[in-house]
């Protein structure tokens, strides 16, 4: 029986989201294991970054745009002591963008007042009509 393929947005750091794509590899959830078990080869996944990092300025916008391509394990996080539970990734050339312009269009973001909580989550998974709006907008095709 084949696979579905999943959609996932993961919140991250933009510093770590960098750290993860030069090293070919996704975590979620601070490296929790249960977090990337939950993932797939095949599966294609968003990185929204808050900010820039742990206490760092806003960025407010979806920064990376890859696909799973290997099974769980571990790896240092480039310039780090950290070893997340990881899956090796292939990563598109994407240019950030703002999460704000496209609110009214995702689906998951229920309260455009407070659109923040939708993104509380750590990971959380998308239907691919979300997926490809906001991978439309990072491909620069929106």
């Amino acid at each position: 029986m084949d696979q579905i393929k999943k959609y996932w947005i993961g919140v991250a750091h933009q510093m770590h989201v960098e750290a993860g794509k030069s090293a070919g590899f996704c975590a979620f959830s601070h490296g929790k294991e249960s977090a990337i078990k939950r993932l797939s080869i095949g599966d294609e996944f968003i990185y929204y970054a808050p900010r820039d990092k742990m206490e760092g300025a806003p960025v407010q916008a979806f920064v990376a745009l890859g696909k799973v391509t290997g099974p769980v394990g571990t790896k240092s996080m480039p310039g780090t002591d950290f070893c997340p539970f990881m899956r090796p990734a292939d990563y598109e050339d994407v240019r950030p963008f703002p999460v704000r312009p496209l609110l009214e269009d995702l689906s998951f973001v229920r309260n455009k007042q407070s659109w923040g909580m939708a993104f509380r989550r750590s990971l959380f998974d998308v239907s691919e009509s979300d997926f490809t709006i906001i991978s439309n907008a990072l491909r620069g095709s929106e």
